[in-house]
């Protein structure tokens, strides 16, 4: 049984706000089921690592949780973010634009690496 869950957000576009809730309630979830539990947010979604960016955003019209704290309970729950290279360059971002919950960054060969080499590992995309 895998003991690795990596979620990747790359096809999520942060526009579209009511497709953020999903991936980092399931990375919450499978963290409280004991799994080592990485989101990498590449592409569009890497914008979400930026400080104050997600704080913006609701799910939900009306609702008073941000996206930010879903990412915040996601990490509390155990869940390691990690940010995607290019979205640095991308994003006009440095290191320290990151949030705190951000643990790195990470290239393309990672996470062919995590997938191609640790039989252990499972992936989502979003």
């Amino acid at each position: 049984m895998a003991e690795k869950l990596i979620i990747v957000m790359a096809n999520t576009d942060p526009k579209n706000t009511e497709e953020l809730g999903a991936p980092f309630f399931q990375a919450t979830v499978a963290a409280a089921m004991d799994y080592e539990v990485e989101v990498i947010c590449t592409a569009t979604s890497g914008i979400l690592m930026k400080k104050g960016f997600a704080e913006k955003l609701f799910v939900k019209e009306g609702s008073t949780k941000s996206v930010y704290s879903f990412i915040q309970d996601a990490h509390e729950a155990g869940v390691k973010f990690l940010c995607c290279s290019p979205n640095l360059d991308l994003f006009d971002m440095t290191k320290e634009d990151l949030i705190p919950e951000c643990s790195g960054i990470v290239g393309g060969a990672y996470l062919i690496e995590e997938i191609m080499e640790e039989e252990d590992t499972k992936v989502m995309t979003y």
